[in-house]
């Protein structure tokens, strides 16, 4: 795990960072350990905007401690994010790599997901030196067990379905919540245990049987419930269509509610701006020694390093165990 290819001709003198993809709370943290760490290491830190497509634009500002200070608490991500097609192109690629080099960056921490793994990669090949940090809500990239961010977006998620709850018992409804996640069905998992809902339907699991669905609602109906709570995965979707199904089915009202991007924002809990400290600071140590085509995770109680390559052939499944508490949990 640990290791990775050193560039022994390479001296680091400067470093860049950014954050790719979907913004998550924490981000800001580990912008903030990097730039601390990579400065007491004796290293420059350069901050690119709004991903790779600030990169290409040459939207690069110098990053000193001061201009980290008081952002540890924010969410978001103070550089910025965006998606850009152009460097899904070899030549975008070839681009970004001579503008590091014009600026005079030796390495790039990257914060985000699998995607921006990928153009890290491509970075890689034309002589940049990469290190990626786990950044999504989504729980999904498989080296690590945490992923920054997911903590606040399943707490986000948590306090608004225990609201729905209130509501929903009081109006004797069905509601169907539907939380992000993408293909990854964890923020509805854990939502879906920590709620207390009587139904959880994820990517990996479900077997769009509806009738068993109805069949479970007329079911706890019987049994004297008055609310009937179903978090719903966007990988699966649908949320408002299925509402109006299962209304239709059970002549129980039945209202759809998607959380959606509220799940990406608001100020990171502790755990998150924890992790993201010290994967920011790790990171920050690994690439000022020289070290590239590595990702930072966490596993078995450690920060550790993998190779971004076989990092990203990875896979990870919803635990089988887990999986079964939760239908348990909600009979």
């Amino acid at each position: 795990m640990t290791g990775g290819h050193t560039l022994m001709a390479k001296e680091i003198k400067t470093i860049g960072v950014l954050t790719s993809g979907g913004d998550a709370p924490g981000m800001n943290a580990a912008i903030r350990a990097v730039v601390r760490k990579a400065l007491v290491n004796g290293v420059s830190v350069k901050g690119i905007k709004k991903g790779y497509k600030g990169l290409l634009n040459e939207e690069i500002i110098d990053l000193e401690k001061k201009d980290v200070s008081d952002t540890i608490q924010r969410g978001g991500t103070i550089l910025g994010t965006a998606r850009c097609m152009e460097f899904l192109t070899e030549e975008g690629q070839a681009k970004g790599a001579e503008i590091c080099k014009a600026h005079g960056i030796d390495g790039l921490v990257v914060i985000g997901g699998d995607g921006s793994y990928r153009g890290a990669l491509a970075l890689a090949k034309h002589g940049i030196n990469v290190i990626g940090l786990p950044g999504t809500i989504d729980l999904d990239i498989a080296c690590t067990e945490y992923t920054i961010g997911f903590d606040t977006a399943i707490n986000t998620a948590m306090q608004a379905i225990d609201k729905i709850r209130d509501t929903s018992s009081s109006h004797e409804r069905c509601s169907i919540i539907e939380v992000m996640g993408r293909n990854a069905g964890y923020i509805a998992l854990w939502c879906g245990i920590a709620n207390g809902a009587e139904d959880i339907l994820l990517p990996e699991k479900y077997d769009y049987d509806e009738q068993r669905i109805v069949n479970n609602i007329i079911h706890n109906r019987k049994r004297g419930k008055t609310h009937h709570i179903i978090i719903n995965a966007e990988g699966i979707g649908h949320s408002t269509s299925m509402a109006r199904r299962i209304e239709a089915a059970t002549g129980i009202e039945t209202r759809a509610t998607i959380l959606g991007y509220m799940q990406r924002g608001g100020s990171p809990t502790c755990k998150d701006r924890y992790y993201a400290s010290i994967m920011g600071a790790y990171a920050a140590d690994i690439i000022c020694q020289g070290k590239t085509n590595r990702v930072v995770g966490y596993q078995h109680g450690e920060f550790v390093d993998f190779d971004m390559e076989e990092a990203l052939k990875m896979t990870k499944d919803i635990p089988e165990y887990q999986y079964e508490v939760s239908r348990v949990l909600s009979m």
